[in-house]
């Protein structure tokens, strides 16, 4: 089943943490393909959450924009600021991160086909 077909509304999902996430990172899943794994969704970083565990890689692609907050990537010593944009093919190494004031993304995530 694809993603449904939503009109504009208030969000009732709550903020959940990811699965092996760093404590201080939660989501809020906004909409999910349960047969491609495709989602879209809101991801916050409490205020001081650093996911210091390592360098991130993943099977899907992944498009961010970070709507308010700092997020600091430590591998590059860059700090990102509201309105900056990442586009993450599947396999791009990035993070690991610290947010210092916090942070709210929106996040989609898309499978490969096949996968």
């Amino acid at each position: 089943m694809p993603k449904p077909e939503m009109e504009f509304h208030r969000i009732q999902a709550k903020w959940e943490p990811p699965a092996d996430a760093a404590p201080g990172v939660w989501e809020q899943q906004l909409s999910h393909d349960p047969e491609t794994g495709d989602s879209s969704l809101l991801q916050r970083y409490d205020p001081g959450t650093s996911t210091t565990a390592g360098v991130i890689t993943h099977e899907f692609r992944e498009e961010v924009i970070l709507l308010k907050g700092d997020l600091r990537d430590i591998t590059l010593n860059r700090t990102c600021t509201a309105g900056m944009y990442a586009c993450r093919p599947p396999g791009m190494r990035h993070g690991p991160y610290l947010s210092t004031s916090g942070c709210l993304m929106f996040v989609t995530t898309r499978y490969p086909s096949g996968a």
